[in-house]
This record gives structure tokens, sequence and C-alpha cells, in this order.
């Protein structure tokens, strides 16, 4: 498979921005390797609704700029609807998990979570900061939220100990479930 294509397919499965340097050694390139690729890449989706954006060191799918009053309008359109079961569920599981990774929160709902995760940062509810490990994002909870619900803070959350000993032992059980090398 073309390079570019393979680059493409990376940056859609991540869904923020990628540094270079992870690029060219998941890939194996050189840096006028990657170049090429990244040229590739960007002439391909000139034509379509999704862009690459490309700083000094990151590169990141966008959609194109043309595109934006539409998006405003979706956007719009999704916070006048609640946020529904999905959207309390996964920030329950932010408000009690505490800095928690997109593979986390769906592992433990047992579904695919970026739409609820781009509704919830859209609202201002939740928002993205780096993760421990791992070149990908963690998502954390606002003090909007933390507003709306009328609390201080989360250890004010109601069974706050007792729901965050239960995350913890359902994660640890999981992880002993999922290891192959049992």
């Amino acid at each position: 498979m073309p390079l570019d294509i393979l680059i493409e397919g990376l940056l859609f499965y991540k869904a923020s921005s990628v540094k270079k340097a992870f690029l060219i050694k998941q890939f194996s390139l050189s840096v006028d390797d990657l170049t090429v690729a990244l040229t590739a890449l960007s002439t391909r989706l000139e034509s379509g609704a999704i862009r690459l954006l490309e700083t000094e060191t990151e590169v990141q799918l966008v959609t194109a700029p043309a595109l934006a009053p539409f998006i405003d309008e979706m956007q719009k359109a999704d916070l006048k609807h609640d946020i529904g079961k999905a959207g309390a569920e996964t920030l329950a599981i932010i408000l009690y998990q505490g800095s928690v990774s997109r593979a986390e929160i769906d592992r433990i709902r047992g579904v695919n979570s970026s739409f609820i995760l781009r509704n919830l940062l859209i609202r201002g509810l939740i928002e993205r900061t780096s993760a421990k490990v791992g070149n990908g994002f963690n998502f954390s909870i606002t003090p909007a939220l933390l507003s709306q619900l009328g609390v201080l803070n989360t250890q004010s959350l109601t069974d706050f100990a007792n729901i965050t000993n239960t995350l913890e032992t359902f994660v640890h059980d999981t992880d002993i479930v999922n290891d192959t090398s049992l």
C-alpha cells in the first residue's frame, strides 16, 4: 500500500496531531521520504473535504477551511441536543477515573467513543490533555463541568471513593482477562 495512504489511515485513526518523528520511526523513513509522502497526501486531499495540516514538527487531518460555515452549523445543531445516555456514561468514566485515554474509555464502555468525546469537547465539558505515556491524548473534566454539577471538586461527587475503587477493579480485571500471556 502506498505510504501516503498508510499515513492518512494512521492520522484518521489517531484523530489528532501526530509528530513527524513518530511517523519517521513508525514507517522507518528518512526525513526526505516523509516529505515526499506528505506532499503526495496533501496533493491528493486538495480536492476533497479533508486537508493535511502541517507544522514543523506535526501533521494532522483537518476539514477544509471552505467548510467552516457548514461545520459551525453542524456544531450548533449538535449542541441543541442533550448528551444522552452514552454521553453521561462517558462523562461518569472521566469524572471518576480521572485523566483517561480514549482507548481506555472505549474498553470500559465496550464501544467506540470518538463521536461522544467530540460532542463533550465541543460543549466544553471535557478537555484533551497530554497522555502520561504514549503519543495520544487523555481526556479530563473541565471546571465548567464541575460548575454544572454544582460541586467544587471530584471528591465531592457522590460515592467518589467507592466508584473509583470499583472502576479500578474493573480496569484491573479486564487487564487480566485480556492478557494474552496467561
